[in-house]
């Protein structure tokens, strides 16, 4: 099984977008399509006059944030991927966490920071998707999740990810984890785009890391794709439409071959 994960850059840009809606109904495996979509998220916040609140890359979620990246997460952009896979003859389904209790969460405890109704994974239907996969649909899970008492929560699409990875695999599924962005892998310098590391195992992940070559942001999805790899998930891969069409990118090895 696949499960590919869209971030916002790549929604955000209309070729590169059908580029990847197209490689994703291209695959002859069955695959999951999870997406995110902050940049429309902050840009419709923007527009009803409200301030997005980022911290470390992750949003603060009040309730009235909430309301909008639902609006925007599970009914404007999942209904439009939708929509545009089922025009490539894909029959998708999309799903919000709390859809079939897709994805269960609880929300983030106050420690340093109050990040509002941000929703950490606790569980993934594996069964749920396992069947709607063995009847020819494909689901496509937005950030949205729930906490099985009636609270709706933001959650990470990375981390949805990588959770609905690990749990189809824990079913006994070989599942490659493929995450498509705006760059072509894994880069030791961000403005060559020509640096890229075609497989990080812990041991390379560790130099590179020491060397401050990877940073930032790339490190939270690096170590959870070294944490899927180790729950079980077969190969994990990093890269743009480009690159996943092509077998390159960087591949995330727990050892090499």
């Amino acid at each position: 099984m696949i499960v590919l994960k869209i971030g916002g850059n790549v929604i955000n840009n209309p070729a590169t977008l059908h580029e990847s809606l197209d490689y994703f109904a291209s695959l002859l495996e069955p695959a999951v399509l999870v997406h995110g979509g902050g940049r429309k998220a902050s840009q419709v916040i923007t527009e009803m006059g409200r301030e997005p609140v980022m911290i470390d890359g992750r949003r603060v979620t009040d309730l009235a944030t909430l309301e909008i990246v639902t609006m925007v997460y599970a009914g404007m952009l999942n209904k439009d991927l939708v929509a545009q896979l089922q025009a490539r003859g894909t029959n998708a389904i999309g799903l919000s966490g709390a859809d079939g209790n897709a994805v269960l969460a609880q929300k983030r405890p106050v420690k340093d920071i109050d990040y509002g109704f941000a929703g950490d994974v606790t569980a993934v239907n594996a069964p749920l998707l396992d069947a709607l996969l063995r009847l020819g649909l494909r689901p496509v899970l937005c950030p949205i999740t729930h906490d099985s008492h009636g609270q709706l929560l933001n959650t990470n699409a990375d981390t949805i990810a990588n959770e609905t990875a690990t749990a189809l695999a824990g079913m006994e599924h070989e599942v490659s984890l493929r995450y498509c962005f705006e760059l072509p892998g894994v880069l030791t310098d961000i403005a060559d785009h020509g640096s890229v590391i075609p497989e990080l195992t812990p041991e390379s992940y560790a130099r590179y890391r020491a060397d401050g070559q990877i940073a930032g942001g790339m490190v939270p999805k690096l170590d959870n794709a070294f944490a899927a790899l180790r729950a079980g998930v077969t190969e994990v891969v990093i890269g743009d439409i480009a690159s996943l069409r092509e077998g390159r990118g960087t591949r995330i090895r727990l050892n090499r071959d």
